[in-house]
């Protein structure tokens, strides 16, 4: 008898520790983006992108997972390689950017891919004493685009594009042309903070787009084309002038840590957050995997196949403001960008289910169900194997 209660007991310890287990499991995974950027800083003794020339960017198939709005919480359980931000100018791993390496990772629906950038970097958000384009408010306070963070995607477009020299084509201004460039096309997307609200989306939009060209009015994501870095044009504008065909095909959003927002930000609200408090940038941007170009002026993705990317990221040292050659890149080379098919699953790693205080209840409501299921098994059983005492006839005393 004793030692089925034993069994029994180390039963209910068992079913107790898997229930245990699953709601720390499940609560650590709450912070896992954060933890996993720091076991990574950790591991990378070498910053020098010449030293692994097999780094990749693999956007995994992730349906119906990421929204759009600066936010991490969605990419938690995406994996992304942690880059050092050299200056791109002078690969110098001295001269680094001071708040550490830059998390990229990337994702793929089937009709659109997802870009999420994460840097450390104190809040800097400068606002912009000259009068604003008129048709705004004059109380409209935006920031001054070079005193706050901005950050740029390069693809390459043409066969013979380099990633030095922007395309690298060896015409100046004046005389570039699709003809005596081609084959040096490269796709960027620009996003500057600037008069961007965290958390709202800016980019594609329809008065930009009926012009014709890869403008952003509202804000600072811009779609642009180029052939060296003299000679950079909005889609749709640029040699031959007739080509005013182009459409901004990118949004994106922008956050920082360090900003607190239960119903989101709005204009009289800026500047969003103190100057100088410590955090991570977030950068979210998404875009068809297929557009409608037809003069080489946007990088074409095909589920299965790599295409080559490169990451640039400005910031205002110091408080003053960065010119547009003052940024740091994420690589001294194109960086491979797989976008994998639906059936490799592996290359991403599976989200965890986030397990919250009505999770919590839920798994303590069955662990007590668990335990009073054994009991009545374990009572039951007891009773019918306890020997009855047998009926004496008070007659026969």
């Amino acid at each position: 008898m004793i030692r089925k209660l034993r069994l029994l007991l180390l039963l209910l310890a068992l079913v107790a520790l898997t229930l245990t287990s699953r709601i720390r499991l499940g609560c650590a995974h709450e912070h896992h983006g954060e933890g996993e950027e720091e076991e990574k800083d950790e591991d990378e003794d070498e910053s020098s992108c010449e030293a692994k020339p097999d780094i990749h960017l693999v956007a995994g198939y992730r349906p119906g997972t990421v929204t759009i709005d600066g936010r991490s919480d969605d990419w938690a359980g995406v994996d992304g390689p942690l880059l050092p931000l050299l200056p791109a100018l002078d690969f110098d791993e001295d001269e680094a950017y001071g708040g550490g390496k830059m998390t990229v990772k990337a994702v793929h629906d089937g009709q659109n891919v997802y870009f999420m950038l994460q840097v450390a970097g104190e809040y800097a958000y400068s606002l912009d004493p000259r009068p604003q384009c008129s048709g705004w408010p004059s109380k409209r306070l935006t920031s001054d685009d070079h005193k706050c963070p901005s950050v740029a995607l390069m693809f390459q477009v043409g066969e013979n594009a380099t990633y030095k020299n922007m395309g690298g084509c060896s015409h100046m201004p004046g005389s570039c042309t699709d003809k005596n460039c081609h084959g040096h096309e490269v796709d960027i997307m620009h996003f500057s903070v600037g008069k961007a609200i965290p958390g709202r989306l800016y980019g594609s939009n329809l008065v930009d787009n009926s012009k014709g060209n890869g403008n952003d009015s509202f804000g600072h994501l811009v779609d642009v084309y180029a052939w060296n870095p003299h000679c950079r044009y909005l889609d749709g504008t640029g040699p031959p002038e007739d080509k005013s065909i182009g459409k901004n095909d990118w949004v994106g959003a922008w956050w920082h840590s360090s900003l607190v927002s239960h119903i989101g930000f709005i204009e009289e609200d800026s500047p969003y957050g103190k100057s100088g408090e410590q955090g991570t940038y977030l950068f979210e941007f998404s875009r068809p995997l297929r557009t409608m170009d037809r003069f080489q002026q946007d990088a074409q993705f095909t589920i299965g196949q790599t295409s080559k990317v490169a990451v640039a990221f400005w910031y205002p040292t110091d408080g003053k403001p960065w010119s547009k050659s003052q940024h740091f890149s994420a690589s001294c080379n194109w960086l491979a960008l797989d976008v994998a098919p639906a059936s490799e699953l592996s290359s991403v790693s599976p989200v965890s289910p986030r397990i919250g205080p009505s999770d919590a209840a839920t798994s303590f409501a069955l662990l007590l169900s668990v335990v009073s299921f054994c009991l009545t098994i374990f009572i039951g059983y007891w009773v019918s194997k306890t020997r009855p005492v047998p009926f004496t006839p008070i007659d026969s005393l």
